[in-house]
């Protein structure tokens, strides 16, 4: 890769005031914020533009096709997480996030410009993909980056308050992307969003990328020279010689805690049409309420975890998930009113909350900092791809099998697993590694 972008000199952290750490907070989140608004444009404008790649065929073809190439982009995450995990124990966690972002960005450029199908026949389709794995690959490293950059910047007190941000921003960017298409919706119609305004999406998550280069100097390394220069500093073998276990506990929580988090969120929009038999509209502006709530939740659990630890937080989500899951997802599919979907969905989230709050303080706690956006990234990247990509395909499966409830179970069940780990986490609030 080309040259690193500039690191400021680490200051010690005690020299950090609460001014300098909340301007860097807000750096940090603003870059995974601008990181999710890219990666969920994507999903929200595949209904006006799978047409403009694909030859003429069934419709249902074409959108089986984007959402193909969607779907790469949780594939490509272990290798994003792979990559610039190892460039932020080397580089610092600044020059990681900074180049993630600009990379999310090339990606949505790359598919704003592309010509279509029948301008330039089957390259329109592969430079989707090319565009499509630049996303992934860099959503796979901000998220190890991010987890890890706001756990060391938070301090001490309020560790799980601040580190919370980094969902409160990535459902965020979610809202963003929606709120954006249904501005374009409003203002250029079915017509005009098919022709050319799926495009303006895009090229307002490029240019927002690109303002990721104004709010770096914010951005205090967190990692020491000493720290980066280390000869296994980012190493894949130092991490799995004396990191296993911990890596293996945070690929069980993700495992779970993931697989809830997407079946409540990305897949519930098509549960309430296909399963609960409501209207597009309806169940689109019922999620939108949805994620306002589940984002305030965030900052409110995270403050939890600063009384009563990561350890029990974990346990909490385990317990009520592996409990819960079954009943709310059995209640909601013959909900008779949108009103009854919105509590019950609310109350499957709630008990997400409890894990997302804190989904990447708990993993960065975990590992020692010469392999910590490593450890984090990898572990988050495989466990996400192989478990929260697929809840949608799983679901869908056991849907057509007429099998629906047992979609139910394997959530349940995967809560169990996450059960299991979350016994094993030791408990960081008098003895924390990121204090160290």
């Amino acid at each position: 890769m080309a040259e690193s972008p500039t690191i400021d000199a680490v200051p010690p952290k005690a020299t950090l005031t609460d001014a300098m750490r909340l301007r860097a907070i807000f750096a940090g989140s603003a870059g995974n914020l601008i990181e999710w608004y890219d990666f969920y444009v994507y999903a929200f404008t595949a209904l006006y533009f799978s047409s403009e790649f694909f030859p003429e065929s069934d419709r249902l073809v074409q959108l089986m096709a984007t959402s193909g190439i969607f779907a790469i982009g949780f594939l490509m995450r272990p290798f994003g997480g792979w990559f610039f995990g190892r460039y932020a124990d080397r580089k610092g966690r600044q020059a990681a996030m900074v180049v993630s972002v600009l990379m999310m960005g090339a990606g949505a450029l790359l598919i704003a410009v592309l010509p279509t199908y029948a301008a330039i026949g089957a390259a329109a389709p592969a430079l989707l993909l090319v565009g499509r794995m630049l996303q992934g690959f860099s959503t796979g490293g901000q998220y190890g980056t991010a987890a890890t950059y706001l756990s060391e910047i938070a301090g001490p007190t309020r560790r799980g308050f601040w580190s919370s941000f980094q969902y409160v921003t990535l459902i965020g960017g979610q809202l963003c992307a929606t709120l954006v298409i249904l501005i374009l919706q409003q203002l250029l119609g079915e017509d005009g969003m098919k022709a050319w305004g799926w495009r303006i999406a895009f090229l307002i998550g490029a240019a927002a990328a690109g303002c990721i280069i104004l709010l770096r100097d914010h951005m205090h390394e967190t990692a020491s020279d000493t720290d980066r220069e280390g000869a296994q500093a980012g190493s894949i073998v130092e991490l799995f010689r004396h990191s296993t276990r911990a890596f293996l506990i945070v690929a069980a929580l993700t495992a779970g805690g993931s697989l809830m988090f997407y079946s409540f969120t990305t897949y519930m929009q098509k549960f309430l049409v296909l399963t609960v038999g409501m209207s597009k509209e309806t169940a689109t502006l019922l999620m939108t309420a949805v994620l306002i709530v589940f984002m305030a939740q965030q900052p409110l659990m995270g403050l939890l975890s600063d009384r009563i630890g990561r350890r029990t937080n974990m346990i909490v989500f385990a317990v009520l998930g592996a409990v819960c899951i079954v009943p709310l997802f059995s209640a909601l599919a013959t909900a008779q009113s949108p009103a009854m979907a919105f509590v019950l969905i609310v109350a499957g989230l709630t008990i997400c909350s409890f894990y997302t709050s804190v989904s990447g303080l708990f993993k960065a706690e975990l590992f020692p900092v010469h392999v910590r956006a490593l450890g984090v990234g990898l572990a988050y990247g495989v466990s996400n791809a192989l478990f929260g990509g697929t809840a949608e395909y799983f679901a869908l499966r056991f849907k057509d099998a007429g099998l629906e409830h047992g979609f139910y179970w394997y959530v349940s069940a995967f809560c169990v697993v996450s059960l299991v780990a979350a016994l094993m986490l030791p408990d960081t609030r008098r003895d924390n590694p990121l204090d160290r």
